[in-house]
């Protein structure tokens, strides 16, 4: 391939690349401008790109003084941070195990964490609501964490274990011949080198139990107790949606989705290949 046609082979990728931008970018600004628009310029024919005038009576009436939203964010915000902690509490130890230790059919147990990630969650809401309801968890965190962390945990185990796995054998024995037990092994070694690893698990999970729906719907049958993706399937109903509303609560439900990737990219992508190229 000569130098002219290989410049541009890179001008038609680079222009592919910027129209699959645009096309991926194209609904978040279109959110974004409904949210900014009076209920009688919504439905413009021809449609306005530009909300002209500009008005934020959405985010004040509906975002800010609806008490079911600020409440529903809470909860979510509570929920994606205790499945986070959960998460990383269980899978770590466990990865840790199942990749250091002698461990009898290890890979039979990875082959159960990659079904498990197959399950639908409504599959597994019935009878989750049917034991929860039993041990009086229905309507509660700590039934709505449970819930998340039963499909974050082995999505984190299977994350984490090429971590550990990549951490040379000599180096635990020579930290446990300085003194080191099993567990200061783990914590002073194998843990600092994980970190990639950990960072990844740590905003997958936060952001599953984030946007999770299933599992806020039907464990979540008191409307103080419901998460906000609950909340905001609510505002549409048979009598009419008010578009505004619903993407101005949709921009704030956004918004840290966005924060998270925009600052934590390099280490989610960076977490995900090198995992995923370590044996």
């Amino acid at each position: 391939m000569t130098a002219t046609a290989a410049r541009r082979r890179r001008g038609w990728l680079s222009v592919g690349g910027v129209l699959i931008t645009i096309a991926y970018l194209l609904p978040v600004y279109w959110m974004l401008a409904t949210s900014l628009k009076d209920s009688s310029d919504i439905f413009a024919t021809p449609p306005d790109l530009f909300p002209s005038p500009i008005t934020l009576t959405s985010y004040t009436e509906t975002v800010v003084n609806h008490a079911g939203i600020g409440r529903g964010l809470l909860n979510s915000t509570v929920i994606a941070v205790g499945t986070t902690v959960v998460t990383l509490a269980v899978a770590v130890p466990a990865a840790y195990a199942l990749a250091r230790l002698r461990v009898r059919f290890v890979a039979l147990l990875m082959l159960l964490f990659l079904v498990v990630q197959m399950i639908p969650a409504v599959n597994l809401a019935l009878p989750m609501f049917v034991i929860f309801s039993r041990a009086d968890l229905v309507n509660s965190y700590v039934g709505l964490i449970l819930a998340n962390c039963s499909l974050a945990i082995p999505l984190a185990i299977t994350i984490l274990r090429p971590y550990f796995l990549s951490v040379p054998g000599e180096v635990i024995e020579a930290a446990k011949i300085d003194g080191c037990t099993t567990w200061t092994a783990f914590l002073r070694v194998a843990l600092p080198v994980s970190v990639p690893g950990l960072i990844t698990v740590a905003v997958i999970s936060f952001l599953g139990a984030w946007g999770e729906f299933v599992f806020g719907l039907a464990l979540a049958s008191d409307e103080g107790m419901q998460p906000i993706t609950v909340v905001l399937a609510g505002l549409t109903n048979s009598f009419g949606t008010r578009w505004n509303d619903l993407m101005a609560v949709s921009v704030v439900v956004a918004l840290p989705i966005i924060v998270v990737f925009v600052f934590l990219q390099r280490y989610i992508v960076g977490g995900l290949t090198a995992g995923a190229t370590k044996s």
